[in-house]
């Protein structure tokens, strides 16, 4: 059977690696799972790729890694499922339409190496013939290319994860994202697009100067948000960050009554925001 990855009119290749990251390509036994656990308001999740470019530092995707050297290796492995489409192609209508379905819960469909192979885009085109009522989940400005195509869905909903108002704490927390401006400008150009456009705010760290946080996040024209804590004490890290992290959580104070401060004043200044796993239920 042809590569999905080769089966459009233009043939792609198929890189080994992007930048520091090596890119890995298998086929995968299935395309859609049955969502649960954090996820189970949803029918499925939708995952592209595992592993993730991006490699944030507090990923729980992280340590759902087959092995501990995958682990260790978070942001720099990312593994293409290239027969995806096909197996997306193969579910039959009536099991897709009217489904929620949650893109994506381990990974980012809009991670660098989507821009080379449209895999993502390509799983959009074929779903558009089924119709699902699909929450994409990013925090990439690559989401704003396919606005062509969300825009054609009767039921789509973007969320764009922001988690600090702060390019040093960015930087050592999400060292490999998008700056917090390139994604705020790109959740606006969403939404102003006539998508539903949700800010996730998950999970909240270190925000240094929250009333600037607030008019960043209401000039977005975004109505709808989402915050969660970020556990510093137990939380988790991937191999040689946990150090500069907590340093800088120390660094700020953020404490979990620093983080409820902050929390309850977006709240009441914000037009609508959900806490936890509450927030992410669908918005139709």
């Amino acid at each position: 059977m042809q590569n999905d990855l080769f089966s459009k009119s233009k043939p792609q290749s198929k890189p080994g690696t992007l930048g520091e990251t090596k890119v890995a390509y298998r086929q995968a036994s299935t395309i859609l799972n049955k969502s649960t656990g954090f996820m189970d308001g949803y029918d499925y999740t939708l995952n592209p790729y595992s592993g993730c470019f991006f490699g944030c530092t507090y990923c729980y995707a992280a340590f759902f890694a087959r092995d501990k050297e995958k682990m260790d290796n978070w942001g720099y492995w990312v593994e293409v499922k290239e027969n995806a489409l096909t197996l997306l192609r193969k579910k039959r209508k009536s099991s897709i339409e009217g489904k929620t379905i949650y893109m994506s819960s381990v990974t980012d469909p809009y991670q660098p190496i989507e821009k080379k192979l449209e895999l993502t885009r390509g799983i959009l085109e074929i779903l558009l013939h089924h119709q699902p009522h699909l929450v994409i989940q990013t925090r990439s400005p690559l989401v704003t290319r396919d606005i062509d195509l969300l825009k054609k869905f009767n039921f789509v909903q973007v969320n764009m994860t922001v988690t600090t108002d702060s390019e040093e704490v960015r930087k050592v927390f999400e060292p490999q994202c998008p700056k917090n401006s390139v994604r705020l400008k790109a959740i606006k150009e969403v939404n102003d697009s006539g998508i539903q456009s949700v800010i996730t705010m998950t999970p909240l760290l270190p925000v240094l100067d929250v009333e600037k946080f607030l008019d960043q996040l209401l000039n977005t024209g975004v109505k709808h948000f989402i915050t969660q804590p970020f556990h510093a004490d137990r939380g988790k890290f991937v191999a040689g960050t946990r150090e500069g992290a907590m340093q800088l959580i120390d660094k700020y104070d953020w404490t979990r009554e620093k983080y409820l401060k902050v929390e309850q004043y977006l709240k009441k200044k914000l037009p609508d925001m959900g806490v936890g796993k509450d927030g992410f239920t669908p918005l139709f």
